[in-house]
């Protein structure tokens, strides 16, 4: 068996494969209210046919004003959870798990209102200027993912993972580029870390299931964040009981990235190592071979799999043939080979 179709247990959650459909935004509620439509059970349920372990859903909103647009996934009412429940049902059906990403936008929100963040400065002159949040917000702020925590609990999925890469809130907090404060939020790696430290807790107050962190572990520009600075925050994710840290990068401020195959896959192996914590790899990866590589040497413990399963629903097909492995088709398609 190859390492790419082989199980891994993610806390107490055993994926059948080490494949992971990334969180993609698909700015599909089109009501503007936060809910699951006809695409989403048709996007995500394709891909779990399609036999990736696991189903991670795209940054789905804990408050309105924390949408990136007026179309995203909101988790933020308990109205959201019938939709989510009976998403969660369709995909589990298919053999996968399930996973949430719960998010919110920081200064990168585009939907209607104002913008919050960690500090009063636009990401670029075309963006909003946010206002600094007050540390009653932050509390608040905090419930929100703890009370979305809750309904991901009653939707029944299998795992959540907390959005901090891409320049949105959490990693506005973490990245002293878009983080000025001097209060105890601001200043040292410590008190940059405290807004997630704090989230983790009380996310965990809701939820024993696997936790996941994503985060951006280079701001690719000077006085920037490195993967060295998530080696640290990744030992204190550890010891805090998060289960695997989602290793992206990049979108905290403007930068050039210098993108190719299996680009931030150094990033994943050395917070994996240097943190003595399980990591996932993302980005750029394209090919059975390519994910087989990076599984076999120890470089990450998951593959997230983002515009590739955009190409091919069926990716994991592909590349159980490419690398000469068998994997189990939905019974469905063996009662239709069996009658011929």
């Amino acid at each position: 068996m190859t390492a790419l179709f082989s199980s891994y247990q993610l806390g107490n959650v055993e994926l059948k494969n080490r494949i992971v459909m990334a969180p993609m935004c698909m700015y599909s509620s089109h009501n503007r209210d936060g809910k699951v439509e006809n695409f989403h059970k048709t996007h995500y349920v394709s891909r779990a046919a399609g036999q990736v372990g696991l189903i991670m859903l795209e940054a789905t909103a804990v408050t309105p004003q924390g949408r990136i647009s007026n179309e995203d996934l909101g988790i933020w009412s308990d109205e959201h959870v019938e939709g989510l429940k009976e998403l969660v049902s369709l995909i589990q059906e298919q053999g996968s798990k399930t996973a949430i990403q719960l998010a919110h936008a920081g200064r990168k929100m585009m939907a209607d209102g104002d913008a919050i963040a960690p500090s009063a400065i636009a990401f670029n002159d075309k963006m909003k200027t946010p206002l600094e949040m007050s540390q009653d917000q932050i509390k608040e702020t905090i419930q929100a993912f703890k009370d979305g925590a809750r309904r991901s609990r009653e939707a029944g999925f299998d795992v959540i993972e907390l959005h901090g890469a891409h320049g949105y809130l959490i990693n506005e907090f973490l990245s002293p580029l878009s983080n000025r404060r001097t209060d105890t939020y601001g200043g040292s790696a410590e008190n940059r870390y405290r807004f997630l430290r704090e989230m983790i807790e009380a996310v965990k107050e809701e939820w024993n299931g696997p936790l996941l962190v994503r985060v951006s572990a280079s701001d690719w520009t000077e006085e920037g964040l490195t993967p060295e600075d998530y080696v640290t925050f990744g030992k204190w994710m550890k010891e805090q009981g998060v289960d695997l840290i989602d290793v992206s990068s990049g979108a905290v401020v403007p930068a050039a990235i210098h993108a190719y195959p299996g680009y931030q896959v150094p990033m994943a192996e050395t917070i994996k190592h240097g943190a003595d914590i399980p990591t996932g790899a993302v980005g750029l990866i394209t090919s059975g071979l390519q994910a087989e590589e990076i599984l076999q040497n120890n470089r990450a413990d998951l593959v997230f799999l983002a515009r590739e399963l955009l190409r091919d629903p069926y990716w994991p097909r592909t590349a159980a043939l490419e690398l000469g492995t068998e994997i189990e088709a939905p019974v469905q398609y063996q009662r239709g080979w069996n009658m011929k």
